[in-house]
């Protein structure tokens, strides 16, 4: 695969992707083309040898996986979700001439990218039919909706100096000047656009802002990539197209798991038991379960933090990743990472075969770390870890930037991995 044919996969799958349900949906299809077999949770498993399958938990997490005979799984890991703006159950709020909607900060947001957006709304709708049965839709109203406007200067004489942004007061997106504007009504005219007509009752939903901008090459020559939602739907769409592309005899397993800007603490989550039940159903066998456990090795990609050019003292200076320099392996003495002596030389070992780069992260000795579902996962499982990313600007910001060659090189060393 060419750069340009897999870079232009992954801009239209950040479009097609603004809800960790959507990217799932994705997800699912491209699984689904590539002949992969759907399982359900709450059915009964007849897995066979040679045969390759996945699965999906709330809509938002899933797992796809190769069944052959072998045991040693190089397994991939990333999450779908990103920090974002979501809906409050009761939205609306009508004050000073607008209809504007209430919402909560998703995850560790930088606030500020987020004013003076063209912002869409999509995600989950669930709804009661007419035979009293609860189902569930996805919605993505696409259209520019609404817009968190700035204060202008002339108002905040400080706000070049010491702005601060106040998540209850000022983050409300402003969606209209029409007094009559229903927010039920709203949904319903949504569910009617993907032909869902039968709603008695309308009961819960799971909606967030995103920009409408879409994913598009930036620098003098396409150096970059900008998007929404860059950490970690570039990580998902390097672990889709990597078992996508192994032969179905080789033992991998790739799992993007929601709610990891959050702490993973939930059903779907890392911290559930999503991997741990599907593993366990893979080998019923105790004994064959933990000879996979110990032969296998998880690889947690996420998005590493590229040395700022406008703060590099931000950064431990022979720690310091730079875009379009190759993959990063990311340690930490804390186990922040799962990064461990043997997982980075088994990993150091297939790049250095291919002949692809790669570049080290420690954060700074007096700042903190953030973390990943590397240890999460080794925690849970007791599986050899490491923790892995790609080089990124501006992180949970509302447009990240990444490189453009260095997802294909992460895609490469995974493909390769033995």
């Amino acid at each position: 695969m060419n750069k340009q044919d897999f870079n232009e996969g992954l801009l239209g799958f950040l479009d097609a992707s603004p809800t960790p349900f959507h990217a799932t949906r994705n997800m699912s299809m491209m699984f689904e083309n590539a002949g992969f077999i759907k399982l359900l949770e709450e059915q009964k498993w007849e897995l066979e040898e040679g045969k390759k399958y996945f699965v999906t938990r709330n809509d938002s997490s899933i797992i796809a996986f190769t069944y052959p005979k072998a045991k040693n799984y190089t397994m991939v890991g990333a999450h779908t979700d990103s920090p974002n703006l979501k809906l409050k159950p009761n939205p609306m709020i009508k004050e000073h001439g607008v209809v504007k909607f209430g919402v909560e900060s998703y995850g560790g947001l930088l606030l500020n990218p987020w004013f003076d957006r063209d912002l869409s709304l999509a995600g989950r709708v669930s709804y009661l039919d007419s035979s009293d049965k609860i189902k569930d839709v996805l919605i993505d109203v696409k259209k520019a909706i609404a817009i968190i406007p700035s204060l202008a200067i002339h108002l905040d004489d400080k706000a070049n100096k010491e702005r601060t942004v106040n998540k209850q007061t000022d983050m409300c997106p402003v969606l209209t000047t029409n007094d009559d504007f229903e927010f039920d009504e709203f949904l319903k005219w949504q569910l009617s656009k993907v032909d869902v007509l039968d709603v008695k009752e309308l009961y819960a939903s799971e909606l967030s802002f995103y920009d409408t901008q879409k994913a598009s090459y930036v620098g003098l020559h396409d150096d970059f990539i900008a998007s929404a939602r860059v950490d970690n739907l570039l990580s998902c769409y390097v672990g889709m197209l990597s078992i996508c592309s192994v032969d179905v005899e080789k033992p991998m397993l790739f799992i993007a798991s929601d709610h990891e800007e959050v702490g993973s603490e939930s059903t779907s989550g890392a911290g559930g038991s999503f991997l741990e039940n599907t593993l366990k159903r893979m080998f019923n066998n105790y004994d064959e379960y933990m000879q996979m456990i110990r032969t296998s090795i998880m690889i947690s990609a996420d998005n590493a933090h590229a040395i700022h050019p406008n703060y590099p003292t931000k950064h431990d200076s022979n720690h310091a990743p730079h875009i379009n320099k190759g993959c990063v392996i990311k340690v930490n003495a804390n186990q922040r990472y799962a990064s461990n002596s043997k997982t980075i030389s088994r990993f150091m070992k297939v790049a250095s075969s291919l002949n692809e780069p790669l570049q080290h992260f420690v954060t700074r000795s007096d700042m903190g770390c953030g973390s990943t579902i590397g240890p999460i996962t080794a925690s849970r499982l007791g599986i050899e870890t490491l923790d892995v990313g790609l080089p990124t600007f501006a992180m949970h910001s509302i447009r990240e930037l990444c490189g453009s060659d260095d997802a294909l090189s992460l895609y490469k060393i995974i493909v390769g991995f033995e």
